[in-house]
C-alpha cells in the first residue's frame, strides 16, 4: 500500500531536498485545507526513501528492521523529516518573511549539527569521503538535512521555479536546467498537459456562447 501511494508521486525537482518539499500537493505558502501529504506515516517515508534513492536497498531493509523493533523511533524520524521539509520550503519560498526565514534556518542548523556529529570520514575519493547517516535510527533525516543544507548554500535562484498554482499547477519546486530557461511546469506530461486541456476547454466554451 505504501509503495503504491509513493508510485504516484512524480520525481521532478532535480534535487533530493526539492523532492522532499514536493511530497505535499498543492504546494503553497501557508498550506490549504485539501492538500495531500504523500508522507503520512513511516511506511510511506521508507517507501519514498527507496524510490528516490536516498537509501540503498540494504539500508532501507536495515531501517525497516530497526523501526520494527522500536516503533517510537519511526515516528521520531517521520517528525524530523517533516520538520526538515517545511523548513526547506520556508527558506526557499518565504525569504521576505524575516522571522519565519530565520526560524527555518535555525531549525536546519540544529538538525544539520546533529547529523554532522554522527557523520564519519571513510576511505574514498581523493583521500576520504564523508559518510552521512551512519545509524538506521537517524539515517533518513541526517541525509535529508545534509542535502537541504547543500541546496540552500549552492542553489542558483535563477533556476528555481514553482509550478504555477494560479494557472492550474501544483506549486512544486524544481530546478529549471533547460538550455533557454523556459521550463514552466513541474512536468509537461502532468500539470502542463492538464493546463493545456483546461485552456482548450475554456476556449471551446467561449466559442460556443458567441
Amino acid at each position: 500500500m505504501a509503495e503504491d501511494r509513493n508510485d504516484e508521486l512524480r520525481i521532478v525537482g532535480g534535487h533530493p531536498a526539492l523532492e522532499l518539499v514536493n511530497t505535499v500537493t498543492p504546494r503553497v505558502p501557508g498550506g490549504v485545507e485539501d492538500e495531500r501529504d504523500y508522507l503520512p506515516g513511516p511506511d510511506e517515508l521508507l517507501a519514498w526513501s527507496r524510490r528516490t534513492g536516498l537509501l540503498a536497498e540494504a539500508e532501507a531493509d536495515a531501517v525497516g528492521a530497526a523501526w520494527g523493533s522500536a516503533p517510537g523511533v519511526a515516528e521520531q524520524v517521520l517528525h524530523a523529516t517533516v520538520e526538515i521539509r517545511e523548513a526547506v520550503y520556508t527558506v526557499l519560498s518565504r525569504r521576505d518573511q524575516a522571522a519565519e526565514f530565520a526560524a527555518a534556518l535555525e531549525l536546519l542548523t540544529l538538525r544539520w549539527s546533529a547529523a554532522a556529529a554522527r557523520s564519519v570520514l571513510v576511505p574514498g575519493g581523493a583521500v576520504a569521503d564523508l559518510m552521512v547517516g551512519t545509524s538506521p535510527a537517524s539515517m533518513i533525516p541526517d541525509r535529508l538535512v545534509s542535502a537541504a543544507v547543500e541546496l540552500v548554500r549552492t542553489v542558483d535562484l535563477r533556476q528555481l521555479r514553482a509550478c504555477p498554482v494560479d494557472e492550474g499547477g501544483c506549486g512544486w519546486l524544481f530546478l529549471d536546467r533547460s538550455r533557454n530557461g523556459s521550463r514552466r511546469w513541474c512536468s509537461m506530461e502532468d500539470c502542463g498537459t492538464r493546463a493545456k486541456i483546461r485552456k482548450l476547454s475554456e476556449k471551446r466554451r467561449s466559442a460556443s456562447t458567441v
